[in-house]
């Protein structure tokens, strides 16, 4: 399963490729503005900083001024994935970049009826939102679970890429069942070491070491 770090601060990220664990990164408008940066300033800076597909959205609702954003943002850098909404004009949208060779990601999937519509539009990424789905009285894991039936059964290349993740069960889950991606805040990807036999562990550890009085170094 890839990680994507779904944030728009750069300290966040820097953190995540030292320790070896990002594969992209997801943004959008509401990410963009908690930073309180230049919109394009940041993207290009996270592009420059991550090998994988950074994700910026495009904020028109209208096919042609989408394409226009879209042409915008992909001129930035070559890993930048173009992120539309799951409307008609966004699968327009995707249609047409798709099969310019520009990496979409069609976002705000709550269906999987709507998934199968974005794979046939050429995304090269779907989001369904678990923990949005979750908060409405549904379940995101059978969304994930739908999903994955109905790409296999037809082939379709279009890579789930689970979104609105909250905790660390979301993960398990969405790996357990297939999703392509995660993308999830910086402080989930961390708490997926956390568990309270390793520490433990490490404290028993520690403890014996220094009984022996010794120095690795």
């Amino acid at each position: 399963m890839k990680f994507f770090a779904d944030t728009a601060e750069i300290s966040e990220i820097e953190e995540l490729i030292d320790i070896g664990l990002l594969d992209g990164v997801t943004t959008n408008p509401s990410l963009i503005a908690k930073s309180g940066r230049d919109f394009m300033e940041v993207t290009k800076e996270i592009c420059a900083l991550v090998d994988g597909p950074v994700s910026a959205e495009v904020v028109a609702l209208d096919h042609p001024t989408m394409m226009k954003e879209a042409d915008k943002l992909r001129a930035i850098a070559d890993n930048v994935c173009i992120k539309v909404p799951l409307t008609i004009d966004g699968l327009k949208t995707c249609k047409a970049l798709a099969e310019d060779g520009t990496m979409v990601n069609v976002t705000l999937c709550f269906s999987a009826n709507q998934a199968l519509l974005a794979a046939k539009a050429g995304a090269t990424f779907i989001s369904p939102f678990i923990g949005r789905h979750d908060d409405n009285g549904f379940d995101g894991m059978d969304l994930i679970r739908d999903i994955r039936l109905i790409y296999d059964n037809y082939g379709y290349e279009t890579e789930i890429l689970a979104a609105s993740i909250r905790h660390a069960t979301h993960v398990l889950e969405s790996a357990r069942i297939g999703a392509d991606v995660a993308t999830m805040p910086p402080k989930v990807i961390k708490a997926l070491f956390n568990h309270v036999l390793t520490d433990k562990g490490i404290e028993g550890f520690l403890k014996d070491w220094a009984g022996t009085g010794q120095s690795i170094l």
